[in-house]
Formats: C-alpha cells, structure tokens, sequence
C-alpha cells in the first residue's frame, strides 16, 4: 500500500511539473536518442559555430602564415574600406535586385504553379507533371546555366525563333538591361515544381468538406481559390515568406558567375563573387570576411524586421 502511495505521489509530482527522476535505467531507455541528438549536436558546434570565430579576421590585417592569433588587430579598418568602395555598393544593388526578382518571381510562381497543379483531376496526369517539374532542381547550375547560354545565344534557339517571325536577333549577354530578367528566369525554371510541394502538401490538407459546400452554393473553381484555398494555405505562405525573405542577400553566386562576362560586369557581380575576388584571388581574407558578416547581419535584420511585421498585422510569424 506504501509503494502504491509512493508512486503516486511522484506521477502528481510529475504531472505537477515536479522535477523529473534521471536514473540510469531512463537514460538506458534513452539511449538511442540520446546518441542521436549529440550526434547532430556535435555536427553542428563543429560546422556551424566553431567556424564563427574566423570572424576575427575581419577585424584584422589577417596572414595565414600569423594566424589568428599573431595578425595584426586594424579593428573597422576593413568595413571601412568596403563602404568607400563604389564596387561594394554596386554589389550591393545587384545582389538586392536580384534577390528582390528572385523572390517575388520563384515565390509566386510556386504559389500559382501549386494552386492550379492541385486543380488538374486526373490523377496519373497530375503526377507526371509535377514529376517532370521538379525534375530540374537535381540538376546543378552547371547544367541549367549551359543550357540558359545555348538556348540565348546569337545562333540558339530563342533567337532562331524571333529571326522565324522576323524580328531582329537580341544579344542578351551582351546588353545589361537582359541580365536580371534573365537570372529571374532561371531561378523559377529551375525551383518552381520543387518550391510547390509544400504548397501541395498544405492544399491536401484542407477538409474536402469545404469545397463541397462551396459547390453546393454555386462557387466556381476560382471563387473557390479565392474564398478557400489561398485563406487555407495563408499560414504556410506567411512562414515560407519570413524565411526566404531572410535569404535576399543569397541572391545566387554560380548563375552569375558562369553567365557573366566583362560586357556585363556591372549588374552580374555579386556579394559572393565579391568575396571570391578579394578573399580568394586577391588573398585578403580579412575584407572578404567583412563583406561575409555585412550579409549575414543584414540578413538577420531582414528576418527579424518582418517577423515583426507579421507579429503586429496578426499573422503567422517565426517566433
């Protein structure tokens, strides 16, 4: 009877946010568990923020042959340098630019391209197209950027098409007002049918009970999306948008690298590719890693400037 009275004293103490017995049988039980979530624990401490301490070079004149430790400590001296350099700010207009055009254009398009893929009835046909459309985000920039180059050359296909109906063959990597449009493109063509999936997912889970109703009182297929759809999947759009919203300034570096040249330079350098040309080709570590710490900040502050934004017009937020 003691035991019995024993035991259940300490499930109320539980329930009632008691503190909770660790024995080692618990922690056997655990044991899997346990192991798995140091694992990832310990895979991230070693990749993700032992690395942030490299972020002392951006406050020194850093030489790999003096380390961390023995560089010489020139403290703003290198953002300092990045905000006088007209290259930098120009940099910055093309990344946010195309960051801007990839985001609304591959965010949109996964919303569209979710919404009337959901709509196609016929089930085997629904299937091959969204496989087929997914199909393209395995492939690398490699790939995807050889055939952008092919098919917008001066003898491709683009401009054998416009030469058919008569108009004048257009140079596109050789006028900048081309390019962004260009990088817009390829994002969308490339993410668009994998971007969806989770759209999809998000339309499956509506209560079919919803749609009937609206049959019921005479709603078309698009009153349909308007009234049901769109409101239902609003909390996966919100959440998604927060996050990309955060990845601006990760405008891309291999599109524009690999379909940049010299006649375009000006509207094709990146952030990224800024970084290369200072912290690896030129080996001054300390201004690339300055330029690197620019865009992560920059990015926090976007995340955490729209997230409050959604706090305060009442949506779903990130935290």
């Amino acid at each position: 009877m003691s035991q019995q009275t024993g035991k259940t004293k300490k499930n109320k103490a539980a329930v009632n946010g008691g503190t909770p017995q660790y024995t080692l049988a618990e922690f056997k039980r655990q044991s899997f568990l346990i192991v798995t979530s140091a694992i990832f624990l310990v895979y991230g401490l070693i990749f993700y923020y032992i690395p942030l301490g490299g972020w002392v070079m951006a406050f020194q004149k850093y030489k790999p042959k003096t380390g961390l430790l023995h560089s010489k400590w020139v403290g703003l001296a290198k953002f300092k340098f990045l905000f006088d350099d007209d290259k930098f700010i120009r940099v910055i207009r093309n990344t946010l630019a195309m960051g801007v055009l990839n985001l609304i254009a591959t965010f949109i398009m996964a919303i569209v391209f979710a919404i009337l893929l959901n709509e196609v009835r016929t089930t085997l046909v629904k299937k091959g197209i969204q496989t087929i459309s997914y199909m393209p985000h395995f492939l690398s920039w490699i790939i995807v950027t050889g055939i952008l180059h092919d098919a917008l050359s001066a003898n491709g296909v683009v401009n054998e098409v416009i030469q058919f109906f008569g108009g004048t063959p257009i140079v596109f990597f050789g006028e900048t007002k081309y390019f962004w449009p260009i990088v817009a493109f390829a994002n969308v063509w490339k993410e668009t049918g994998w971007n969806a999936i989770i759209y999809l997912a998000a339309i499956t889970a509506i209560d079919p009970c919803l749609y009937e109703a609206a049959s019921i009182d005479g709603a078309g297929r698009l009153s349909k999306i308007i009234h049901i759809t769109l409101p239902s999947i609003r909390p996966t759009i919100m959440i998604l948008l927060l996050i990309n919203v955060g990845n601006v300034l990760n405008a891309g570096f291999e599109v524009q690298y690999l379909l940049g040249n010299d006649v375009i330079k000006s509207v094709s350098d990146t952030i990224d590719i800024y970084v290369l040309n200072w912290g690896i080709s030129q080996s001054d570590f300390s201004l690339g890693t300055a330029a690197g710490i620019f865009k992560s900040v920059v990015s926090i502050i976007l995340i955490v400037i729209a997230n409050g934004m959604a706090k305060r017009a009442g949506e779903e937020r990130l935290f």
